[in-house]
Order: C-alpha cells, then sequence, then structure tokens
C-alpha cells in the first residue's frame, strides 16, 4: 500500500475524491500506527502502518485509493505511568476523537481495559491483552450531500418554543410510522411527529444527546442501558443505533436529510452536547480513545497525584479546557455540526465545567473568548445547563452575554408556587416576566432565561402531580439515585388511583402549570411527552431505562387527548399576542410619553399591588395587565409592535377567590381566553367586572376595544389614518377574492383575479400601517 506523507491539518480522516488523510495528535505518544480493518467483524487489522511524519505532535499520513466506508483505528506506544499522568498501552486499538461515523461499536470486554481487571494493583497494573476484535472503530465518510437551498433558520429567541426530546423515545411506540423507522432520525423527520409538533406551536427542537456514545459495562450487565447517551465517546459522529439506515455513510446522511426536514417545515435542530467528561471514566474506566491517546493533555488530573482525575461532573473525569488541544477539539466538533450538518444551536451539559479555569468557574474563561470571536459559532443558538458538581458550580445567571441559559430558579419557584408553598409570590413575580434579577445587570434580556418546569432529567409533569417521592427502584441503585427534593405534590395520593376529584385536581394543576411556562417572558421548553400526560411511574432518574417507561405512548386516552388541546390552545395565544413575546424587560412605568405603564400588578380588588400585598404570607392570588401597545417594542422594520392587552390572574389558593377586574381608560370589554378550571374554554365576551376564579386556577383575559380609538389614529400623518378604512375593504374582499377549487381541482381564471387583487390590496394595507394586525 502507498503511503504519502500527508497533512497535520485536518485532524481526523478526510477524504478527498482521491484517497484519505489521516492525522492525530499525541504529544507524549512515542511512536503511532494506523490499523485498517477489512469489516466489522474483523478480529484483528489487516494493515497496520506506522506514521513517520510528525509535525507539531500531530501524526500524519496520506493513503491514495482508501475510499469512504474504510475502518480504522490507532495503536498509540508510549510510557505507562498512571503516576505521572501517562496511560498509553499499545495493545489497545483505540478510536479517532475526530471519527465522524461509527465503523463498529464496542462489544465488552477485560481486554478494553488498559489495566488487569482484578489486580490488586488496580490502575498501576498494565494488561497486554489485544483488544482488537472489540475495540470500537471509525469510519471514512463521503461527507458530499445536496443541501439545496437549506441554512441555519435563526429563529429570534423571544419567538421560540423549545421541545426537548430523545430520538428514540419519540417515535418507538408512534403507529403512525412505519416500523422500520421508528426511534430513528428519519422516523423523527416523519410527517406525524412534524404535524405534532407544528399544532403545539414548537420552533426548535433540542435533542438530547446524538453524539455516539458508552453504553457502560455495569449497565449492561444488569440489563440496563445508557439511554440518556450522557457519556460522549465520539464528538462529531452521529450516534449510529437511531439510525435505520446502519452503515456508517448512510447514518450521517440520514441524520442531514432530518436536519433538512425539519428545516423545511420551520424548526429548527438543537443539539445536547457533553463535551465536560468522557464516557471512558475514572481511573478504572476503559481505555477507549483520548485516555490512551494522550491522557494527560485531554483529561484535567489532580495537582500533584496524576493518577487521579478532576470529578466535576459527576461521571469519573473531566476535559482539560486549559489544554489548547481540547479547546481546539471542542470547537472544531462545535463548528462541523453547524457548517457540515447544519444544525441551529447547542445546549451545552453541565456548563459550568467548561468555564473552569483553575479551580473557580469563570465566565471569561478560554471557552467563552473563543466562542465569542468565532464567525460561526457566535451566530448560533447557545444554551447553557449553568451548574455542574464541582465547589461554586451553580451558576444561573452568571453567563456572559450571547448565552441563555436553563433556569433552575424558574423550575423551582414556578413548582413552588403551584404547590401551594407560602412566601413564593414576589419571586413568582419576576420568574413571570423574564427574570429580570437574573440577567438584566449584566445586558442580557428576558429570552436569556430558558424557562422549564420539567425536563429529561427529573419528573414528568404528569409525575409532578402525581407523586410525593421518588420511585427509582428499577435503576438497581436501591433508590438512592436521583434527587430528593422534587417540589412535587400528589394531590392527596401518592401514585395512580380511581378518584376522580384527585385526576381532576392533577388536571388542573397541569393546566396550570402549562400556562404559566408558555405566558411567561422568556423561552419555554417543554419536556416531550410532558402535553399527552406521558408518566414514568415516579421514576424521576430515568437515564438507564430504554424501555416503555421512557418511549412515549401515542395511543392517547380521552383525558390525554383534551390535555394535548389545550396545550395547543395556551399555544396559540402565546403565539397570536406579541405582549407574551417580548424581547425587553418591563419597567413598570410609562414609556415614551405613554398614559399607561407597560405592566400593572393586581391585588384580587382590582387595585395595583402594594408592599403589604406582596409580603403577606397569604399572598398566593395576583393579576399582572400586560399593556398591548409595547411602545419599547419594534419588529425587524422598526415598526411599532402593537397587539392587545392581556390580563392574566393565577390563584395558588385552594379556594375561590372573588376577583375585580381593572377598570380601563377606553370603553370596550374583556374576553375570557382562557380558565384552568376547564378543560378547554371558548372564548366568550365577560358580562360582568368580576371574575370569580376557582381555587389553583388561572384566567387569560384579553382587552377588546368598543370602537377604533380616534386619539391613536390622528397621531398617525394622513395617509396611514386610512389604514382602518382599507382593513375592512380588504375583509369585504376576501370574503368574495378567496381561490376555490372547482371541479377539476384547480382555481378558476375569476378567482385567481380575485386573488391577485386580494393581495395587492393586503400588501397596501400593510405599506401604510405599518403592520398586519390593526
Amino acid at each position: 500500500m502507498k503511503v504519502w506523507p500527508g497533512e497535520p491539518y485536518p485532524l481526523g480522516a478526510t477524504w478527498d475524491g482521491r484517497g484519505v488523510n489521516f492525522a492525530l495528535f499525541s504529544e507524549y505518544g512515542t511512536r503511532v500506527e494506523l490499523c485498517l480493518f477489512d469489516s466489522a467483524t474483523a478480529r484483528r487489522e489487516s494493515v497496520c502502518i506506522p506514521l513517520h511524519e510528525r509535525t507539531d505532535f500531530v501524526w500524519h499520513c496520506y493513503l491514495p485509493g482508501v475510499k469512504p466506508g474504510q475502518l480504522y483505528g490507532y495503536r498509540v506506544h508510549g510510557p505507562y505511568e498512571p503516576n505521572n499522568g501517562h496511560r498509553f498501552n499499545a495493545h489497545k486499538v483505540l478510536l479517532d476523537p475526530y471519527a465522524k461515523a461509527i465503523g463498529r461499536t464496542l462489544s465488552w470486554n477485560d481486554s478494553l481495559f488498559g489495566y488487569r481487571i482484578g489486580s490488586p494493583e488496580q490502575d498501576l497494573s498494565f494488561c497486554d491483552h489485544d483488544n482488537a476484535p472489540f475495540a470500537p472503530l471509525g469510519a471514512v465518510v463521503d461527507e458530499r450531500f445536496h443541501w439545496g437551498n437549506d441554512q441555519q433558520l435563526r429563529t429570534p429567541w423571544h419567538q421560540t418554543v423549545i421541545y426537548e426530546l430523545h430520538v428514540k423515545g419519540m417515535t418507538k411506540l408512534h403507529h403512525g410510522i412505519p416500523e422500520p423507522l421508528r426511534g430513528t432520525y428519519a422516523g423523527l423527520a416523519s410527517k406525524p411527529i412534524i404535524q405534532h409538533l407544528k399544532k403545539l406551536g414548537v420552533t426548535a427542537i433540542e435533542l438530547m444527546p446524538v453524539h455516539h456514545h458508552v453504553d457502560h459495562r455495569h449497565l449492561e450487565e444488569r440489563g440496563l442501558t445508557n439511554y440518556w447517551g450522557y457519556d460522549t465517546l465520539a464528538f462529531f459522529a452521529p450516534e449510529p443505533s437511531y439510525a435505520s439506515d446502519k452503515t456508517p455513510g448512510g447514518c450521517v446522511r440520514e441524520f442531514k436529510k432530518m436536519v433538512k426536514t425539519f428545516h423545511k417545515a420551520g424548526i429548527e435542530v438543537i443539539l445536547d452536547v457533553v463535551y465536560n467528561h468522557t464516557g471512558e471514566g475514572s481511573r478504572l474506566g476503559p481505555t477507549l480513545s483520548l485516555r490512551g491517546l494522550d491522557n494527560s493533555h485531554y483529561y484535567r488530573l489532580v495537582p500533584n497525584q496524576s493518577r487521579y482525575y478532576m470529578d466535576y461532573t459527576g461521571c469519573g473525569n473531566t476535559l482539560n479546557m486549559l489544554s489548547p488541544r481540547v479547546l481546539q477539539l471542542i470547537m472544531a466538533s462545535l463548528r462541523y455540526w453547524v457548517t457540515e450538518m447544519h444544525v441551529d444551536g447547542f445546549r451545552f451539559d453541565l456548563a459550568s465545567a467548561l468555564a473552569r479555569e483553575l479551580h473557580a468557574v469563570d465566565k471569561l474563561g478560554a471557552f467563552f473568548d473563543i466562542i465569542h470571536q468565532d464567525p460561526v459559532l457566535s451566530r448560533v443558538k447557545l444554551i447553557a445547563e449553568p451548574w455542574d458538581l464541582g465547589e461554586g458550580g451553580y451558576q444561573v445567571g452568571n453567563f456572559p452575554v450571547g448565552w441563555t441559559e436553563w433556569n433552575g430558579k424558574y423550575r423551582d419557584n414556578v413548582r413552588q408556587f403551584w404547590k401551594g408553598d407560602g412566601h413564593a409570590v414576589s419571586e413568582f413575580a419576576t420568574r413571570l416576566t423574564g427574570s429580570s434579577d437574573l440577567y438584566e445587570h449584566n445586558g442580557r434580556r428576558p429570552y436569556a432565561s430558558i424557562n422549564f418546569i420539567t425536563s429529561h432529567d427529573g419528573f414528568s409533569m404528569y409525575d409532578l402531580v402525581s407523586y410525593n417521592d421518588k420511585h427509582n427502584e428499577a435503576n438497581s441503585h436501591g433508590n438512592t439515585d436521583g434527587d430528593s427534593h422534587n417540589n412535587s405534590w400528589n394531590c392527596g395520593v401518592e401514585g395512580e388511583t380511581d378518584d376522580s376529584q384527585i385526576r381532576g385536581l392533577r388536571a388542573r394543576q397541569m393546566r396550570n402549570m402549562m400556562t404559566t411556562l408558555l405566558l411567561s417572558q422568556g423561552v419555554p421548553m417543554i419536556r416531550s411527552g410532558d402535553e399527552i400526560c406521558h408518566s414514568q411511574g415516579g421514576n424521576n432518574n430515568a437515564y438507564c431505562q430504554d424501555n416503555e417507561m421512557n418511549w412515549l405512548n401515542w395511543d392517547l386516552t380521552p383525558d390525554q387527548q383534551d390535555f394535548f388541546n389545550f396545550c395547543c390552545q395556551v399555544a396559540t395565544i402565546w403565539r397570536e399576542n406579541p405582549v407574551f413575546q417580548r424581547r425587553h424587560f418591563f419597567q413598570g412605568q410609562a414609556l415614551r410619553g405613554a398614559t399607561q405603564k407597560d405592566i400593572h400588578w393586581l391585588s384580587p380588588n382590582g387595585k395595583e399591588m402594594n408592599d403589604s400585598d406582596w409580603h403577606a404570607q397569604s399572598a398566593r392570588c395576583l393579576g399582572v395587565m400586560l399593556n398591548g401597545l409595547m411602545t419599547d417594542e419594534i419588529d425587524r422594520w422598526g415598526r411599532q409592535i402593537n397587539g392587545s392587552t392581556m390580563l392574566v390572574l393565577l390563584n395558588a389558593h385552594h379556594f375561590d377567590v372573588p376577583f375585580k377586574l381593572p377598570a380601563m381608560t377606553s370603553r370596550g370589554q374583556w374576553i375570557l381566553e382562557l380558565d384552568t378550571a376547564l378543560p378547554y374554554a371558548k372564548s366568550h365576551t365577560l358580562k360582568m367586572n368580576q371574575r370569580r376564579m376557582s381555587g389553583r386556577s388561572i384566567v387569560v383575559l384579553r382587552f377588546k376595544a368598543s370602537r377604533w380609538n380616534r386619539s391613536k389614529i390622528q397621531n398617525h400623518p394622513p395617509e396611514e389614518r386610512r389604514g382602518p378604512h382599507l382593513l375592512k375593504q380588504f375583509q369585504r374582499w376576501s370574503n368574495i377574492a378567496t381561490p376555490s377549487e372547482n371541479g377539476a381541482g384547480k382555481s378558476s381564471s375569476s378567482d385567481k383575479n380575485g386573488h391577485r387583487l386580494l393581495t395587492r390590496l393586503w400588501e397596501h394595507v400593510e405599506l401604510i400601517s405599518g403592520s398586519k394586525s390593526w
């Protein structure tokens, strides 16, 4: 086989149409061998090629004639000195950390460990057994793909609704998806799933980890698996078990097709990524990739005790963010997923670990500096899980501009409020309006807050109202795993019940929380399955359950269908009323000469809340009126955004409360849009100035002016005052000029002419009014 010198960049295996360039970093390695395998079942490499070229600690070669689909790995020689941080073992075939596809997943065997399993010296011993039959292998891929005009959607943050899901769990049991596609990327991008998401108002899906990950041995031995996938092994390769096409190249193409399909539907794709640790685990873990390539460069070791790993993640190791090569690996991976796979953003697992320069979390760390200056990554959606397990790791509100955060304080406070805990109302108001106490001080806006009440980690929403305690016995940890502080309430009975009153209360509590979530300022994130009342039987840490506990059941009961319809109704209210999608924080005062404040907090007597109202121990009922004349908000064309004034009444008491509706400066009526005391509420006009609120409920009202506000029209130039008149003319035309289908399935010529006139009239109305909604 011909071997040419090749190039040190790019790292990984790169096919150029004529051959493949291989490049691998290892500073302390003394010899590197490239191993080529003929098939996934091969027990040894067919060719072992020593790499003689070494440039800036990058070992490289070029193999002409090698094609996509070639399976490969590396053997790296060097010192095996755990006490000095070195764990080289040339008996181990290692996975390229830059591999873009997986040609073979690992099969557990003692030979995968660099030390002798069972030795009293533990990891200080040395294992000389060859792991070639069992090691994971990379595969060369052809990166070409016909994207057409596909590109990142760049949906504005304040108009984003995120839906967190698991590729397999979302589709595994869906009868509307062909069985071979269930649980796969192709199944996720199928018509039934996209229709479901569109009905729910979702604008972005957040995929739980899709990087290739390790299924740990101790789980497999207990009949469990690493279902969540938070132990990454390959940062460039999509997880092959989620592909219907099991070939390495087919897996990559299927992922790209999925992204392209979602973009066509107007839905962004965000990846949950794990760059804080790897699946190699602690010092007693296997030697699969980074550990054997250059352990002391890639991992954070304990100072003066280099045998041991710093563990800020609870997973045995932490990647070394002080190493330029680690930063290079992470940044190359991120850019690859944006430029080559077209994803729209990332959610960074345990992001505080990425900001640890020495020991403390540093929001000015090198990782953030690189992200901010990068012309590609600085423009995509960046979401931080703002905590890790190390000292000072809880960093909610402390990430720099350009970042949004999972707002754990929002989650906790909303749960406490609807549970009925005291002293929660003042903070609840802050969380409802975007958490200005966390984000405004450093120049960020309400959409820096990713609002969530439930996520994959913890109770589902159904279980949140059905269980006081976790029930994780199925995880085989003696129910010791998972968080014991959940702010949950079972509404009177632990677990399932036939009691109609308790079931009704639980449904109401879920409606309260979903309404709160979608109508809060900030970015709502819905946990998959919450909208159809999915239960995990009280398990709040189902990370290892690849079964019906995590798979969504799409055979909906009438109650589940009613709740889904309700969620869609709330999503429609959010979408149609721009006052719920503000880019700026409320100021609580009149702006730019306006006569009314942008927000009013009301007590049940209809008056502004005072200090005693806010601090009363029994303060669990309040109203918030959001002014639809948003003088401080403009759209992308510089036009003022105006919508309806909305009134949201919230009662966390267990008893009914009469609420006097506020008096308005202009004549009009309050329209009831939603009442969570009812499974589904039709919009209708209130005939009284008082609303009796049921215990534990939310009422959403919209103010409808009785006539056009002439004073507002007179503030605009004469040509703009014609807007209402033209709108009426447009509405008359719409009744006669809408294209219809004739018997042949085509629009008639007269219909088409009418539609053209209608379109031109609509454009004229928009032009002179500056808005589509008068």
